[in-house]
């Protein structure tokens, strides 16, 4: 019997302005259902960077979350792992939806870029997978942790779309960022098991569209498990 690949699902909040992005976390549990994986969800046991009202996508002032407790609406009612207890070892592969809160909980890309830093866990964590050459797919703006947790280390193939203020960040990073047409499109560096897809880097994108993308990426990280 073929064993059943078990995926780490990184996540950064839950809401696309300052946590994960929603539909691209759902779409990706969806899709490791559907090619039979079994995953685990975490998220770091700590405070998101600030708040944000998605009725009017302006900071909420004062007001505080925890990236775990977030993450768990999306994962459920404590099935979403802390990171501090998670250990890259147990796990055939890592996956990361995008969402804001991946360039503000997870790092600072959202504000400093090429020059942004990274939570310490979260970058040994990513990076454990690349060490131990086992396949990671990263959606949307989720290569840019990649390409920070990479950066000085391994050069990588990978897409952020075709922002070019991005592009040009991950390149200043080392990387290779390729251009991308839409959303149903993604990048395979087949040196690093890497797989990325843009999705909601495209803002118009369609959700179909979107859910084209984030399938294909789960597929190919899974053929390489």
């Amino acid at each position: 019997m073929a064993k059943t690949p078990k995926v780490a699902v990184l996540l950064a909040g839950c809401g696309h302005l300052d946590g994960a992005e929603v539909r691209e976390a759902v779409l990706t549990l969806l899709a490791l259902d559907q090619h039979g994986a079994s995953f685990q969800c975490i998220a770091p046991n700590a405070a998101q960077h600030h708040v944000v009202n998605h009725a009017t996508g302006e900071p909420v002032p004062g007001a505080t979350r925890n990236i775990l407790e977030e993450a768990s609406r999306i994962a459920r009612v404590g099935q979403c792992l802390d990171l501090a207890r998670a250990k890259a070892g147990e796990y055939d592969a890592l996956l990361m939806p995008g969402g804001y809160g991946v360039a503000k909980n997870h790092c600072s890309f959202a504000f400093k870029g090429a020059e942004a830093e990274v939570r310490p866990d979260v970058a040994a964590f990513v990076r454990a997978f690349f060490e131990a050459r086992k396949p990671v797919g990263a959606i949307c703006i989720a290569p840019a942790l990649v390409a920070l947790a990479l950066a000085g280390r391994e050069s990588a193939e990978l897409t952020l779309g075709n922002d070019a203020g991005c592009t040009a960040a991950l390149a200043k990073l080392g990387q290779h960022p390729k251009d991308t047409a839409s959303a149903r499109e993604v990048v395979v560096d087949e040196a690093h098991k890497l797989v990325t897809t843009p999705a909601y880097m495209f803002d118009d994108a369609r959700l179909s569209d979107v859910w084209v993308g984030i399938e294909r990426c789960v597929a190919e990280v899974l053929r390489r498990c």
